[in-house]
């Protein structure tokens, strides 16, 4: 029987940032598709929980705490990865942070840590996944930026950069890794209701934004790990170098 073009059987997929929120998602839907997972988050308890739903799946998973921000635990994240399920066939470069505040209100701490996560993170982790991705000359890669890294937003100048960098990564990578057969694109979400937001901004707040959604409404995790999915998947096979913002028409772009 033939298997679905959607099938991740056989594959292994790292996704940073996967103890809760749209990681979570990305994670167990991946594994639903036959992926064996890598589920990486500082936050321990969380990460514990995927990787039991990703092994409900009938999966297997491996459980890393590491800081994104540390190489030599990166790096050792990897070798035990390979060493347990094999070499990475997919990455999702999705831990982030986020903290809504004025220009003048950022030090020198919060600024040089909303990089290492978003962008100094997702840099070394694609570098230490990517020789045996060249190796078997095929790789999917997927940066998970955000609506404001497209727009920009009046607060938080520091995580629109911090995800704009992302999208310069994509561009770059998907041109430099072409000749090995790796896929690199980003997906840049709008509003989505996880955790994270609902905290920082709170329910009344994101109420009124939904508002000014052309569809009415913020996205659920799911959504946005359907698009994970499909560019992790055969089925995107002939695209690299894009950015696909599923944002329900909040922003329309390009022509």
């Amino acid at each position: 029987m033939t298997e679905p073009s959607n099938s991740l059987s056989g594959k292994v997929a790292l996704v940073t940032g996967s103890g809760g929120g749209m990681g979570h998602e990305h994670a167990v839907l991946l594994a639903e598709r036959g992926a064996d997972v890598i589920v990486h988050d500082l936050l321990v308890d969380g990460a514990n929980e995927t990787a039991d739903k990703v092994r409900a799946t009938g999966r297997r998973a491996m459980v890393s705490n590491v800081d994104v921000a540390d190489l030599a635990g990166i790096a050792a994240m990897i070798e035990q990865a390979q060493s347990e399920l094999g070499p990475i066939d997919i990455l999702v470069n999705n831990a982030g942070i986020s903290e809504h505040c004025d220009v003048h209100e950022i030090d020198e701490a919060g600024y040089d840590r909303m990089f290492d996560v978003h962008v100094k993170g997702s840099f070394f982790c694609t570098q230490a996944v990517l020789p045996g991705m060249k190796a078997k000359r095929n790789g999917k890669i997927i940066n998970v930026s955000s609506i404001w890294g497209m727009t920009g937003y009046q607060t938080a100048s520091h995580y629109c950069a911090a995800k704009a960098a992302l999208l310069g990564f994509t561009k770059a990578w998907a041109k430099e890794f072409a000749p090995f057969n790796i896929h690199v694109n980003a997906i840049a979400p709008g509003g989505v209701l996880t955790p994270m937001p609902i905290k920082v901004q709170g329910m009344e707040k994101i109420r009124k934004k939904e508002k000014l959604v052309p569809l009415g409404r913020w996205a659920q995790p799911e959504e946005v790990s359907y698009l994970i999915g499909f560019l992790a998947s055969r089925e995107s096979d002939f695209i690299t170098g894009q950015v696909i913002s599923p944002n329900g028409g909040e922003v329309i772009v390009g022509i």
